[in-house]
Formats: structure tokens, C-alpha cells, sequence
């Protein structure tokens, strides 16, 4: 399946662009969002890439070098400041997260993100850093891997799950793909027959693998401090874990902070970081004919406000 942005109308009027404006791409993946975005800007507008896959950093390279309003960093969206200081960018006009694994790296059976198709057992989204998941299923004991797939997953079989890798593991290495599916599969009492059942267990790994809600809540908290005063916050997840994550995070920052009522903060520390714009969106039914993958996205906006 070639890449489709996700919500793209709807990411590109939450951002509600201005001309002259920088905007950051904190997952540039095939490059879709950052190219509408590059359409909507003038010549003095900047659009910033962030991707810690290297494929993906190969095709902002090449989007660069035809369209100079663009750059693209090799990083974590974590690192989103490091990666803005360094570009010499103090605050920008608008962000946007696309959470998640992408599709190229989906569909590419050598990444080995999908049970549909047979390849090595990595899952990182950046392959020349960390620990691959076939390296931390034959290190890890049944507890620490029930542990992930019951948190990461919420995999109801998770301890059955971890116990069946265990004892597969002793008979020969657990290295592609198809040899976890077939192990999950195997280990289930009970299937759902609307979902492959690995699916679960193949999130939780990724999701653990990558860090991915850490990385989560520490790009949020970034993204708001490098925000320009009614800057938008654009955030497309695509699961529950991610999307509460992320609701609670924007809420939060929406909030007045609490301070000991005996000694109130002073007015301008008192002042919430965040507007909410909007309740949350969905992809509607004429995305969905066209992108399956769609189907679980959900759009949450935030504005910053004047708080320092």
C-alpha cells in the first residue's frame, strides 16, 4: 500500500497556516503532511522534518534539495529543541505529531513491524540504534515480556503469551516475524475474529521497542514550550495508550496550574499553557474508502496561550 497522510484537510486547518510562518513535521515519514504544508506557505515560510528512520530521513533529504523552504533533522521528536537550537529556531507558528509506525515501514516486510508478512524480527524505527525485539526476546524473562504485552498491549493472554516464547526460544532462536506470529497464535485459548491474534502482542512489543509513549510525553511537553503564542498543536494517534496519553497531556496544559492556596502564583504563572480547540476528530467514511488505516486516527488541536 503506497503512504497516505492521515487527516491531511483537517491537519492543515488546525495548523491554520500563515504564509510566512515555521512549522514543524515532528514525523515526517513519507513526507505527505510537510509537502501540503510546503503548498500552503510562501517563499519566506520554513517547514522543519523530524524522523529517526533513516529512509525516511533519505526521501526529506531529496524534498530539500527541490524545495529549499524545507529541512529535514535526523532525531526523535523528542529531541525537537536540541533539533530547533541547532537550526538556530527559537519559537515556531505550528506542530504537528503523526504518532505511530508509518506505512512504508509497515509494508516493508525487512523492518519486521507486521505479522502479515515474513521478515527479520527488528521493529525499531531506527534500525542503527538499540536493542532489535529479537534481541530482547532472548534475553528477557516470561515476566518482564508478560509485563510489556499486558502494558503496552493489553493483551489478556499476556502471561500465556510470554510463557509459550519462553519455551520456543529454548528450541531455536525466535528471529523473523512469522515465527513470533505463529508462537502468539498458538498460545491463545480463545481468538477474535476480527483481529489477527498477534496484533496485540506485535503493538506492545513495537511500542516498547521504540519507547514510544515516553517519547510521546516528552515531545508534548516540548512542543509546547517552542510554540509561538497561538501557535497550533496538531496530534493524529492512532490507539488507545497513545490517545489517552496525549488527551491528558493537552488537558492538563490547559489547566491553571495548582499552586499552594495559601501562597497564590502570580497572575502570569497562574495562566493555563493551552487553549483546546475543538473536540476530537475522526476520519470520515470517504477517507476511510481510500485508507483503511485511517480508521483508528484520531486529531486532537491545542493553541498556546500567553502564558511565559
Amino acid at each position: 500500500m503506497s503512504h497516505i497522510p492521515v487527516l491531511l484537510p483537517e491537519a492543515l486547518t488546525a495548523l491554520c497556516i500563515q504564509g510566512d510562518g515555521i512549522y514543524l513535521d515532528c514525523t515526517f515519514g513519507r513526507g505527505g503532511h510537510s509537502k501540503a504544508m510546503l503548498a500552503e506557505l510562501g517563499q519566506s515560510g520554513r517547514v522543519i522534518g523530524l524522523d529517526r528512520d533513516p529512509s525516511a530521513v533519505v526521501v526529506g533529504e531529496e524534498l530539500g534539495a527541490a524545495d529549499p523552504r524545507f529541512q529535514i533533522v535526523h532525531t526523535a521528536f523528542s529531541a525537537l529543541e536540541s533539533a530547533l537550537d541547532q537550526l538556530g529556531i527559537g519559537q515556531v507558528h505550528g506542530i504537528l505529531m503523526d504518532l505511530g509506525v508509518s506505512s512504508p515501514q509497515l509494508d516493508d516486510a525487512e523492518r519486521g513491524f507486521s505479522f502479515q508478512a515474513d521478515g527479520p524480527l527488528d521493529m525499531r524505527m531506527d534500525p542503527t540504534h538499540g536493542e532489535s525485539a529479537a534481541a530482547w526476546i532472548a534475553r528477557a524473562e516470561a515476566e518482564e515480556i508478560a509485563n510489556v504485552l499486558w502494558v503496552f498491549g493489553e493483551e489478556r493472554f499476556s502471561r500465556r503469551i510470554a510463557r509459550a516464547i519462553v519455551d520456543a526460544r529454548l528450541l531455536e532462536p525466535i528471529v523473523t516475524t512469522s515465527q513470533l506470529s505463529r508462537i502468539i497464535a498458538n498460545a491463545q485459548p480463545k481468538r477474535d475474529p476480527n483481529k489477527h491474534p498477534a496484533t496485540r502482542a506485535f503493538q506492545a512489543i513495537r511500542l516498547f521497542i521504540n519507547g514510544e509513549l515516553s517519547e510521546v510525553e516528552q515531545g508534548l511537553s516540548a512542543a509546547i514550550n517552542r510554540l509561538e503564542v497561538g501557535g497550533r498543536l496538531a496530534v493524529i494517534s492512532f490507539h488507545s495508550l497513545e490517545d489517552r496519553l496525549v488527551k491528558r497531556a493537552l488537558r492538563d496544559a490547559s489547566r491553571p496550574p495548582q499552586g499552594d492556596p495559601r501562597m497564590p502564583l502570580p497572575e502570569t504563572v497562574a495562566r493555563p499553557k493551552l487553549k483546546l480547540i475543538g473536540k476530537a476528530i475522526k476520519a470520515g467514511s470517504d477517507e476511510l474508502s481510500k485508507n483503511p488505516r485511517a480508521r483508528s486516527a484520531v486529531l486532537r488541536i491545542a493553541e498556546r496561550t500567553e502564558a511565559a
